[in-house]
């Protein structure tokens, strides 16, 4: 039983891991317009009442922790757009604290929110 478990997990971890590599490497179809920004902007509304109304972060409670500015340098879960669209679409494991948006938003709306996020990121 240990056998299968341990296979089980190897197999999870390796296809978790080639999602990851994928989504990395997945590049934005959307252009980033004023067109888009604009409507990323509008679906970033469904974002704002974790990450703020700037994207600087939100304070977090008891139960759920601060979620992290989005217009820093720092992305814990990767800075690529194909990362970040995957982490916006799919959630973010194991705790799902960002929950998934695949069932709430379709792909293109997605790709507008990611430039939408380039857009408002602090230039340094």
């Amino acid at each position: 039983m240990t056998t299968r478990l341990f296979r089980a997990a190897v197999i999870a971890f390796v296809v978790v891991s080639a999602m990851r590599i994928a989504a990395s490497a997945q590049s934005n179809p959307v252009a980033s317009t004023p067109e888009s920004i604009a409507a990323g902007k509008k679906t970033y509304a469904k974002c704002a009442s974790c990450h703020g109304t700037n994207g600087e972060g939100g304070p977090g409670n008891d139960l759920i922790p601060a979620a992290p500015s989005l217009v820093d340098d720092q992305w814990d879960h990767g800075s690529t757009d194909g990362e970040i669209f995957n982490n916006i679409k799919n959630g973010v494991a194991p705790d799902f604290n960002m929950v998934p948006f695949k069932d709430q938003l379709k792909d293109e709306e997605i790709w507008n929110l990611v430039n939408y996020l380039r857009s408002i990121a602090k230039k340094k």
